[in-house]
């Protein structure tokens, strides 16, 4: 898959999106404190192409470069970290097509993003076993070519602003990768995520009761017990974990300097004073601004390497240990980011004293939202699989989703 037009510059870009960004900044408290969907902010991004960034101009897209799509996608996460999240799988789904082969499916696809329709994810189950309980069957009304999809996924995360589902089942024979519409009669989304963080993001329930599939909506085969090898989405979908993390510190930076400029009292101090002034503030500041600038560094490396590894993909260079090496280099990233975000959520609460911990300012859902991200991909796991990448050469063993060769 190849880029047929030149990516538009940065700037251009940062000029397009900003005026959206800092819309949704603005009502990102209310939405927080009232738990109101982000539903109009969704489509404002749709209209504007923020969803179809990556898809090739020639099907209706921006076709910006990954480093460019990370450093947007840093900026939305400032405004309002649910949204990326919101967006992921669009995403990562946009970028299993850029690395399928060039066919008809594939072009059909793009096609559907560039028009500005998103995808939402149902993979993953909340019982008590690892495994894919949603089924595909043979229609049981014989009609050549059709399907009923059955069972029930959680943790859907964006489905509830899609127009598509992307679901992961299996028949008699493997596992499928299924694509349908959110609308089609049988699906049901459900709104009952119920973490601490992240939590306008939808990732509840979704329910299959005889959705009726054709053949062409099935697009891939697979098999879920192997491990996922010779791509970039692993590394791509961790990187979108580490950039709404990065857009997070940038959030806290922001946030600490917009709450100290307006005060006028100085915990210790009588009467009125400048907390701006205090060198003890500057502190923690000049400590929020170190955080957030290297977080956003860590995650432009890691961006910047999948770029490399996707340029020799289109190029038929990319040898098996450059993918490796990626998922490596990203983890690595993983273990420095979740730290670094972590600790700028809390260290901000030190600018001010406890009218600092006040509903209307929602401070505490930037850590919160950290939290909950940093716990979507368990740290020490990867932690773990770096020590034994370094000590022995074992390759990282990921088994979700689809591997292209």
């Amino acid at each position: 898959m190849t880029h047929a037009s030149p990516p538009p510059s940065f700037d251009a870009l940062l000029a397009r999106f900003e005026p959206i960004f800092t819309r949704i900044a603005e009502g990102s408290i209310d939405r927080e404190n009232d738990r109101e969907l982000p539903y109009e902010a969704v489509q404002w991004l749709k209209d504007a192409g923020f969803t179809s960034l990556r898809v090739p101009v020639e099907h209706g897209g921006s076709g910006v470069t990954l480093p460019q799509f990370f450093s947007l996608l840093i900026r939305l996460a400032e405004a309002e970290s649910n949204l990326p999240q919101i967006l992921r799988v669009n995403a990562g789904f946009t970028e299993l097509l850029l690395e399928r082969k060039d066919d008809e499916d594939t072009r059909h696809w793009l096609g559907v993003i560039g028009k500005g329709e998103t995808f939402g994810a149902a993979v993953s189950e909340r019982t008590g076993t690892t495994g894919n309980s949603v089924t595909v069957t043979p229609d049981p009304d014989k009609r050549p070519d059709h399907f009923l999809l059955n069972g029930e996924k959680y943790y859907s995360t964006g489905t509830l602003y899609a127009d598509w589902i992307l679901v992961r089942a299996h028949d008699d024979e493997s596992d499928l990768n299924v694509l349908i519409r959110s609308d089609t009669p049988g699906v049901t989304r459900v709104d009952d995520w119920d973490g601490f963080g992240q939590r306008l993001t939808g990732s509840g329930t979704t329910r299959f009761d005889k959705v009726l599939v054709t053949q062409q909506q099935i697009l891939d085969r697979y098999h879920v017990s192997q491990p996922r090898r010779n791509t970039i989405i692993t590394a791509f979908y961790q990187t979108v974990h580490l950039a709404t993390l990065a857009g997070i510190a940038r959030a806290v930076q922001r946030d600490a300097v917009a709450f100290t400029q307006a005060r006028t009292r100085t915990f210790g101090i009588p009467g009125q004073s400048s907390p701006r002034e205090n060198p003890l503030v500057h502190r923690v500041v000049g400590r929020l601004a170190s955080l957030a600038w290297s977080a956003e560094q860590l995650v432009n490396a890691v961006a910047n390497a999948i770029h490399t590894v996707h340029q020799a993909r289109l190029a038929d260079a990319a040898r098996p240990e450059d993918y490796i090496a990626l998922d490596v280099q990203t983890f690595q990233a993983q273990q420095v980011i979740i730290g670094q975000v972590l600790e700028a959520a809390t260290l901000l609460f030190e600018v001010g004293g406890a009218s600092a911990t006040s509903d209307k300012r929602r401070l505490d859902r930037h850590w919160r939202n950290a939290r909950t991200l940093a716990s979507h991909n368990p740290a020490t796991q990867r932690e773990a699989a770096i020590g034994d990448y370094h000590l022995n050469d074992n390759p990282p063993s990921e088994r979700f989703g689809v591997s292209y060769a």
